[in-house]
């Protein structure tokens, strides 16, 4: 599938128009209906199960479960949601994002790709992961509608201070 709006107008630093309400809210839409079982799953693992094999987890059980429709409004809810409540509680949010991450032929479109793309920059450099999905969401489309790696924002790591 095609983007409603092309790459080169999101191509400049900062300016990535928004995308029209229709696609949006459809996006939306798509992300409440998996937001239940992502938040009960999310606090299973919370409460015992992250250490375990991702396939054991309540994660891990729910992306099962789905279709590839659906493991990929999962992703965008949990992208999401670690963009804007990242903290150290956000450990197994960034874990489910990293699986989804390594899934190939999700079927991910441009419209998703550039969303994930404007939630991340939102999200700023306190967000280690914020590139991990956004970046092999793209790598899955079609080479005419994938964002030139160049034209993204530079990764900004945090650095923690050395004790003095």
């Amino acid at each position: 599938m095609t983007s409603v709006a092309n790459w080169a107008a999101a191509s400049t630093s900062g300016a990535y128009p928004p995308l029209p309400r229709a696609v949006v809210q459809s996006f939306y839409r798509r992300m409440r209906a998996v937001a239940p079982a992502a938040v009960g799953a999310i606090e299973r693992d919370r409460a015992g199960g992250a250490e375990s094999p991702f396939p054991d987890t309540a994660c891990g059980r729910l992306v099962r479960s789905l279709d590839d429709a659906a493991v990929r409004a999962l992703g965008m809810w949990t992208h999401h949601w670690c963009m804007r409540f990242y903290d150290d509680d956000t450990t197994v949010g960034r874990r489910l994002i990293r699986e989804i991450a390594t899934r190939q032929g999700l079927g991910w479109t441009a419209d998703e790709v550039r969303w994930m793309l404007r939630e991340t920059v939102a999200a700023g450099p306190a967000a280690a992961d914020r590139f991990t999905l956004p970046r092999a969401a793209a790598a899955q489309l079609p080479p005419a509608d994938r964002p030139a790696l160049a034209d993204w924002p530079e990764v900004e790591v945090p650095r923690q201070r050395r004790p003095e």
